[in-house]
């Protein structure tokens, strides 16, 4: 069984989001804000058949790109690079079939990890994220992530996004 089935949820947030990060400390204070630029890409074809590339900017025209290519197995989806270890499922429990769930933990830093929920709109083009952060057993801090769509064509814009940068 490919990733498209075992996973439909996943292959619906196939495509190119433009959204906002805002961080936020232990006490609820807020930490950091950019904007972002995600290519998700779901490609059986593919060495790794989920891709995922982010790319962020600071109002202070501060960048950076993060790449997260990941491996399909047992129903689930898997990273491990230098960045993350880990993995994101479907929420079976949740029969509106709206929430993925990930769990990564920092590649060098075992006493800090992560658990994400995502929330796709019904319509698939809005979705909000929610990272919770852990170390050492408490809640280190925390990130709220809302986007939108900008279109299923992951390829185009991936190839109009090379072309500006040649």
């Amino acid at each position: 069984m490919g990733i498209r089935e075992a996973m439909p949820l996943l292959a619906r947030h196939e495509g190119v989001w433009d959204g906002i990060y805002i961080h936020y400390n232990q006490a609820g204070e807020k930490i950091d804000e950019h904007t972002s630029r995600l290519l998700c890409r779901v490609d059986e074809d593919s060495a790794h058949p989920y891709h995922q590339t982010n790319f962020y900017t600071w109002a202070d025209g501060r960048t950076e790109t993060r790449d997260f290519p990941a491996d399909f197995r047992d129903g689930r989806i898997w990273w491990d690079n230098e960045l993350i270890v880990g993995w994101a499922a479907e929420v079976a429990l949740d029969e509106k079939k709206r929430t993925l769930m990930l769990y990564w933990q920092r590649t060098g830093d075992p006493d800090l990890y992560l658990y994400e929920m995502i929330q796709l709109s019904d319509a698939g083009d809005y979705r909000c994220r929610t990272w919770h952060w852990i170390r050492g057993g408490e809640i280190a801090s925390r990130t709220s992530i809302e986007e939108r769509l900008v279109s299923r064509d992951w390829r185009g814009i991936e190839a109009a996004m090379e072309t500006k940068a040649a």
